[in-house]
């Protein structure tokens, strides 16, 4: 069966092909439509995987580690800065290993289309030394999807697939193969493989540095690496490219294009395979390294020639920040294209703003004519579509660093003396990431007002479900907030007058205040009246 799927949309397919029992994520672009397909999967019959939105990434990790534990296969989803949330079990789980089939899907964002960084996930891959997987189009994706939780299962390890937004946002025609069935409960009985005492952590270290060999065994037998030639017969001296994932596309395009006399080593795995590389690099006098993301492989590399006939990213042949094109890479190649990646002097860039009607806007203008009372204050934000209330015309917060710390910045500054301390944190981002700010900020005693912008749901990411929706007073309660600090307002005009009394009545507060600024969204509430 051939169909028409996003990148995302192919490796949610291969994991319902290859027998998962559930998909654990929160939602982060661009990774977010693997779980969305996978959900609306669910609405066929017999369809029995679970799939709803963990509350952040590392409880989706160790949810499932635990179904691996039972012997099933899981399959995790997260955006590259999400690994940095899950860093703890994902590390971990490379020293327990895995008992049903484990594959983490890590959406890297070059370029920062969506993103506070352009961090590179195989950093992580190569930090816990698991195999990584990194497909080059939409049928890799789906058919590594499968080969991931095969893999997982022989090594015992779990298994990362690395893909960048082009290919997680594009779309292909996709071939889908038999589909598997799940695997039966089973738990684990290795006792000493689960419990990370020193002593057990020992013994499983040593074994996850003995099977490093085995798995460039695998690498150098994989099918998803190659050299594609130049002509039929060995030929040395010309130009040689060593793409990795995506890039191997990009390279392809530019030589067909150009008709150019160079030979391309596509690799798709890691731990690299040593020797294919070691035969490809002898027969080349110079070698264009191309990956997308940071000079991760190259650097490797490096250390296998020992000279500077190697290019790349280290050394300026490519740009060290934003994602690889075709122009890029001609221009590499030595060939005179137009400036790479422009952009038509009639396009004209548009900001983002926040959508009209939008209760942030109404929340941010109450906000601004309280905080205009104080000389030089400072909003501390955090990462939501609310994030735009830095822009014009709002101008109404002044940080955005990662998920929840606005609350602890803002409890910094308080210890610091900054007064008021004010931050500005959305519904789903408080309970990803925000809670146990506020706890400290509790038990410090703190002086310092927290405003939950409730617009039930992760609008950011198109209207997932919020993990604490109609909780938010329960919660802050239960942490130790005053009750009569715990104060609730709906952000509309017509409310505006009674949202500026009690946002100045809390900040003039000298402890811990929380006000939930509660209204749904108007892009879900649209939804749901044409659903209706």
């Amino acid at each position: 069966m051939t169909k028409l799927l996003l990148g995302a949309e192919a490796i949610a397919q291969g994991a319902l092909d290859a027998g998962i029992s559930g998909v654990y994520a929160y939602p982060g672009t661009p990774s977010t439509e693997i779980t969305e397909f996978i959900q609306r999967a669910q609405r066929d019959p017999g369809k029995t995987v679970r799939s709803a939105w963990s509350t952040n990434e590392k409880t989706a990790l160790e949810a499932a580690l635990g179904m691996s534990y039972a012997g099933k296969r899981s399959l995790v989803c997260m955006k590259h800065v999400g690994l940095n949330v899950a860093a703890d079990p994902f590390m971990n789980a490379s020293i327990t290993g895995v008992h049903g089939g484990l594959t983490i899907v890590v959406a890297d964002d070059p370029s920062m289309h969506s993103s506070q960084n352009e961090q590179d996930s195989r950093v992580y891959g190569k930090f816990a030394m698991i195999p990584v997987l990194e497909p080059a189009n939409q049928q890799e994706a789906y058919e590594m999807t499968r080969y991931a939780f095969e893999l997982s299962e022989k090594s015992r390890l779990p298994v990362m697939l690395r893909v960048p937004t082009r290919l997680s946002h594009s779309r292909s025609t996709v071939q889908r193969g038999e589909p598997r069935g799940q695997n039966p409960l089973n738990p684990s009985t290795e006792k000493g493989q689960w419990i990370l005492l020193p002593a057990n952590a020992r013994g499983n270290y040593q074994r996850l540095l003995d099977k490093q060999e085995e798995l460039v065994a695998l690498s150098e037998s994989s099918p998803f690496n190659w050299v594609k030639r130049w002509s039929n017969e060995e030929t040395n001296n010309i130009t040689g490219v060593i793409a990795f994932g995506i890039a191997y596309n990009y390279a392809m395009e530019v030589i067909r294009a150009y008709h150019l006399p160079v030979e391309v080593l596509k690799i798709s795995t890691y731990p690299l395979p040593k020797n294919l590389v070691n035969r490809f690099i002898e027969k080349h006098n110079t070698l264009l390294i191309a990956e997308e993301g940071y000079p991760v492989c190259e650097e490797l590399l490096k250390g296998y020639r020992g000279d500077n006939a190697l290019r790349g990213r280290l050394d300026g042949t490519l740009p060290r920040t934003g994602e690889l094109s075709p122009g890029l890479l001609a221009k590499a190649l030595g060939v005179e294209t137009s400036e790479p990646n422009a952009v038509p002097a009639i396009v004209k860039g548009r900001p983002p703003m926040l959508c009209q009607g939008c209760g942030h806007r109404d929340l941010f203008h109450a906000l601004n004519e309280v905080m205009a009372a104080y000389p030089n204050y400072r909003v501390f934000g955090d990462i939501g579509c609310y994030t735009l209330g830095a822009l014009p015309p709002f101008n109404a917060i002044h940080t955005c660093v990662d998920m929840g710390a606005a609350i602890t910045m803002a409890k910094g500054a308080a210890d610091a003396g900054m007064r008021p301390a004010v931050c500005v944190i959305g519904d789903s981002t408080f309970t990803h990431s925000g809670i146990t700010g506020l706890l400290d900020a509790v038990n410090d005693r703190s002086p310092l007002t927290v405003i939950i912008s409730d617009n039930e749901t992760t609008a950011m990411t198109g209207g997932q479900d919020s993990a604490g929706t109609g909780r938010f007073h329960d919660i802050c309660r239960g942490i130790g907030v005053a009750e009569k600090h715990i104060r609730t307002l709906v952000p509309l005009k017509r409310n505006h007058e009674e949202n500026v009394k009690v946002l100045r009545e809390e900040l003039e507060y000298e402890g811990v205040s929380v006000i939930i600024a509660q209204r749904e969204c108007v892009q879900t509430a649209k939804r749901k009246r044409k659903k209706a």
